[in-house]
């Protein structure tokens, strides 16, 4: 085996256990969540998460029978991977089910244990800890499961971020869970969705664009750059600036919001006097490259 191979090889298996790592860990932060803040405020986390409580509750309250979290959560969550394994990506999908099993498992094991009683500090606390392990699994090229799948697959087919369209699913099931055992416990967890919901919006930044505007006098390297960085495209624009009144070359580009950081280094390593504008792009039409779930 060549030398360039193995070391190859050696960067893979090194970033699969950084993947690993953090889908473990998300899923324990995950799992101690659920037995500190869901289950002393008797919240409904999102998507399968909370329908799993939701099953426990109900056949804890109607028929007396304590069911474990693992078998039902995992049970749930076998269709959607299927699905995410065929439409998504493999590696995607079983980097995922790690987080799953060890939420699942985890969540079974781990004492419940009570940090307050404060109704609003259990529903904003427990919904950043639950963004903040969910944006864990989607910076390790993965997701917890459930509804993610869900939106991960809209995501990637229209490019657009759907974390909010899962919430309006999640509003659903909290009226159930209102209709049934009362609707103080249910906007508690509309505050805890909520929550989760923004901070994963604003930790992970794969669905959001911007349009960057670069008043540079070396168009070309500049351009070449944001093709090998990031395989996006480039319009060249010939402008004038009225300070010095010199003629101007202008690059015009759309790019992600995860791109933009070694992106303008690289550009001031190129032009330092580079002039860069960057404004948010909120609606998107047209070819836009994405790198694709493995």
């Amino acid at each position: 085996m060549k030398k360039a191979d193995k070391k190859m090889i050696a960067g893979m298996l090194l970033r699969d256990t950084g993947r690993v790592s953090l889908c473990a860990a998300a899923g324990l932060i995950m799992s101690l969540n659920i037995n500190t803040f869901v289950h002393t405020g008797d919240l409904l986390p999102g998507g399968f998460s909370g329908l799993t409580i939701l099953i426990q509750n109900l056949f804890s309250s109607f028929f007396g029978i304590e069911l474990p979290y693992s078998p039902i959560y995992i049970c749930m969550n076998i269709i959607p991977a299927a699905i995410s394994f065929r439409k998504i990506g493999k590696r995607f999908t079983v980097f995922s089910f790690i987080t799953i099993v060890v939420t699942g498992l985890l969540t079974d094991f781990l004492p419940h244990c009570e940090v307050t009683s404060d109704m609003l500090l259990i529903s904003v606390f427990g919904g950043i800890i639950n963004g903040f392990s969910v944006s864990l699994c989607l910076i390790a090229g993965a997701t917890s499961g459930g509804t993610d799948f869900i939106s991960i697959a809209i995501s990637e087919k229209y490019h657009v971020d759907a974390f909010n369209y899962i919430l309006a699913f999640n509003a659903v099931m909290l009226t159930a869970d209102g209709f049934i055992f009362g609707w103080e416990k249910a906007l508690y967890s509309i505050i805890f969705q909520y929550t989760s919901t923004q901070v994963i919006n604003m930790i992970y930044k794969r669905y959001k664009r911007n349009t960057m505007f670069i008043v540079t006098d070396f168009p070309k390297e500049i351009a070449d750059a944001i093709n090998s960085l990031t395989r996006h495209g480039a319009t060249r624009i010939e402008a004038h600036g009225t300070y010095n009144d010199h003629e101007r070359q202008m690059i015009y580009s759309v790019v992600g919001t995860d791109e933009l950081k070694p992106l303008i280094k690289e550009i001031k390593r190129i032009d330092a006097n580079a002039f860069i504008n960057v404004v948010r792009t909120e609606r998107l039409i047209g070819r836009f490259y994405m790198t694709p779930k493995d």
